[in-house]
């Protein structure tokens, strides 16, 4: 880390220790004093044990399973080093959750969105670093700078042995348009798309396939798995529609309910996910591969410390 003005610290909460340590490692530093616990009846415990005066704060954590308590890890840190005297505090949110009700679809739907950017704000933050926010307006709910990084080209990077001309990106649904043409625009590829309608909720119907990928590779790429039902009816209608391999990838592997049974039966060759959320032993399978995000999560703080812009650094290697 090159010298600044104000001494830089890291900490991290308890959601996912093993990339806040490898982030941390990459800077060539170590994770700053925190005891990060509970009080006996669940509220959450926070001590920081070293001096934050003046010191611009990075706080590392993901608020993926279990939500809530992570959020609040993530509020009471912030609280402390605001109290502290921090001199900035930077939450380093590498998979944002509370990020699918970010308008109203019904009458009295809340938008959680807003209330957990409100939340943060509160707390103290006075800026954000996350990565592929499942809705891009979310960056509008902070009055707060906001750094949003993209995981695509980490993940694409990994198939790049494999893109010839029967390669096709394919879009899960049609929300994810936009990700999977920008995949392929970046690798020179062909795209498809996979056109559903749900019935009834939490029921998934593949209606039609646009594009062709009839004896072609096809790589599906979304932000996040959570159950995977639509990952996996997509795999399966593009084995239907004569696909010779499917490959799949997500930045934020959520992996809830029956995600990992599903995954495991499924046409999928490959599923390759970022470690944005910490992923415990028993989710892990030999079709899935997990590649870090660390250096891209370091060379962004570093760009935050020095006041340098983000758009060059997916060009490091």
């Amino acid at each position: 880390m090159i010298a600044h003005g104000t001494e830089i610290k890291i900490f991290a909460g308890n959601s996912n220790k093993k990339l806040a340590e490898a982030i941390a490692k990459e800077l060539n530093m170590t994770l700053g004093d925190a005891e990060v616990g509970t009080f006996s009846d669940g509220e959450i415990s926070v001590h920081i044990g070293e001096t934050v005066r003046g010191r611009d704060v990075f706080v590392i954590q993901s608020t993926g399973t279990p939500v809530n308590e992570n959020l609040m890890e993530l509020l009471v840190m912030i609280d402390a080093l605001k109290r502290a005297s921090a001199g900035r505090i930077t939450a380093v949110i590498p998979y944002f959750g509370y990020a699918r009700q970010d308008r109203k679809a019904r009458p009295r739907d809340p938008i959680t969105a807003r209330l957990v950017a409100d939340l943060i704000q509160t707390a103290g933050a006075d800026r954000v670093l996350t990565m592929d926010l499942h809705a891009l307006q979310i960056q509008g709910f902070f009055d707060i700078p906001v750094d949003h990084l993209i995981g695509g080209p980490l993940l694409y990077k990994y198939f790049s042995d494999k893109i010839d001309e029967d390669f096709v990106v394919v879009s899960p649904d049609v929300g994810s348009v936009t990700r999977a043409r920008n995949v392929a625009s970046k690798i020179g590829a062909s795209m498809a798309i996979i056109d559903k309608r749900r019935p009834k909720a939490n029921q998934l119907e593949v209606m039609n396939i646009i594009g062709d990928i009839k004896g072609k590779k096809c790589l599906m790429v979304d932000d996040m798995i959570d159950t995977a039902g639509t990952i996996v009816q997509g795999a399966e209608a593009l084995y239907n529609n004569g696909a010779k391999e499917i490959y799949a990838c997500c930045t934020h592997a959520v992996f809830s309910g029956p995600a990992i049974e599903r995954i495991k039966n499924s046409h999928i060759t490959k599923l390759v996910v970022l470690d944005t959320l910490d992923l415990p032993k028993e989710k892990k399978l030999d079709k899935i591969e997990v590649i870090s995000a660390a250096k891209i999560f370091a060379l962004a703080i570093e760009n935050v410390y020095l006041d340098r812009k983000m758009s060059d650094i997916y060009d490091k290697d």
